[in-house]
């Protein structure tokens, strides 16, 4: 095993899921990742294995037919994968954070019905806050749920807006979308609730009233879908509201967005990770001035940097995890890991840029494919500025004088 990214405390069976994962990786995610991501295509065969190996049902308790293992041994499968292509961790991230929130937050008839097929993969989560103009302010959402009776009688709703930036929207069948309902509270977070919106996989007119317009062109983050969501009287039970209770969607997704920030974390430590294994490699096998380059002591530098970087991010990222399987709070945490860890995976592959010389410039080269994904790294889950004003605030609480 490498020397970076080794994580003190795990379990045999931790050990043996993260050595699988890894020859996984090694094997079939990065023989084919780049000519992938170049062409835009989903990786129909390697979610297909995925699937195989029960990664989709990794932290999904064993009575839904789950493996129930930790977010820790979930986020280290992650970076692992992210090591390998990140759009291949983007296709489970959403999906871990829909069954998370099910698990937490859902009523018992919910899970019944949602986790034993998300266990097998069968049902695909995704999910959705932003929207068109939103950014970060979800408070500000305009997409509105109202009361209506159903044909069949029963109390339902209506729903009707746009929605934005859903990884996974296409391909999904599952998605957790928050909305407003008029709860009448003094409170603009206790005025929304988080439905359950199923739908078939796919692009067009994916249920009643549910649009997916098509996948949006990205410069990179390539393979995985990422679409908007148009609903139009969407008409659904009061059954699919997450948890039978509207009013509460605003923390659920809180609570949910908590683990996402540790996978982004995660992801950031695999591309970074890969980035210096990439750049250490190349050092070594490129000559100028008669030596290899890793031999000059600027590129010497450059390297040690790289892996002080890999591994801090790392640390950070198995303390956030570690936080939230304890069942504590860690949204400091997963906000200065997420953060460090984008900020670090972004100057580490830039680093490597470098040391590529032109060659990391052209197609040819992995490098030139993580250069582009990275920087989504930055905003997903939350832009750095976000991370920073959490983090701020959380402590002029603590260091109240």
């Amino acid at each position: 095993m490498p020397r970076l990214c080794q994580t003190e405390g795990l379990s045999e069976d931790q050990s043996e899921i993260l050595k699988a994962v890894r020859t996984f990786v090694t094997e079939k995610i990065l023989p084919v990742a780049t000519e992938l991501e170049h062409a835009d295509e989903y990786p129909t065969d390697i979610v297909e294995e995925l699937k195989e190996l029960g990664v989709f049902g990794l932290t999904i308790p064993e009575e839904y037919g789950g493996l129930g293992e930790s977010l820790l041994t979930y986020a280290l499968v992650v970076e692992e994968i992210a090591r390998g292509w990140m759009s291949v961790s983007g296709v489970i991230n959403t999906h871990f954070i829909v069954a998370y929130m099910l698990m937490r937050h859902g009523t018992d008839e919910q899970k019944q019905k949602y986790l034993p097929r998300m266990a097998t993969g069968e049902v695909r989560g995704s999910f959705s806050m932003s929207e068109p103009g939103l950014g970060s302010d979800v408070a500000a959402i305009k997409t509105k749920a109202k009361a209506t009776t159903l044909d069949d009688g029963s109390d339902g709703y209506e729903i009707t807006g746009q929605k934005m930036w859903l990884t996974n929207g296409g391909s999904s069948n599952l998605v957790a979308v928050l909305v407003k309902t008029d709860e009448g509270a003094e409170s603009v977070y206790k005025n929304m609730t988080t439905f359950l919106v199923e739908k078939e996989s796919g692009f067009g007119e994916t249920a009643q009233g549910v649009t997916i317009p098509g996948k949006i062109d990205k410069m990179g983050y390539k393979g995985v879908d990422t679409t908007e969501m148009v609903l139009e009287g969407h008409r659904i039970g009061a059954d699919q509201v997450l948890g039978g209770e509207s009013g509460r969607g605003f923390y659920q997704m809180m609570d949910g967005v908590e683990v996402g920030r540790v996978n982004v974390a995660a992801r950031a430590c695999g591309v970074a990770n890969r980035a210096f294994e990439l750049g250490i490699a190349y050092a070594q096998q490129r000559e100028t001035f008669g030596k290899p380059i890793a031999e000059h002591q600027a590129v010497l530098f450059r390297l040690a940097e790289m892996a002080t970087k890999v591994e801090t991010a790392h640390a950070m990222m198995v303390r956030a995890a570690r936080l939230k399987d304890r069942g504590e709070r860690n949204d400091v945490e997963a906000g200065m890991a997420k953060y460090l860890a984008a900020e670090y995976a972004h100057e580490v592959v830039e680093a490597s840029f470098r040391i590529h010389g032109g060659y990391g410039y052209s197609k040819e080269y992995e490098i030139e494919r993580l250069y582009r994904e990275v920087a989504f790294l930055l905003i997903g889950e939350g832009t750095a500025d976000i991370q920073k004003m959490i983090i701020g605030r959380a402590l002029l609480k603590e260091y109240k004088l």
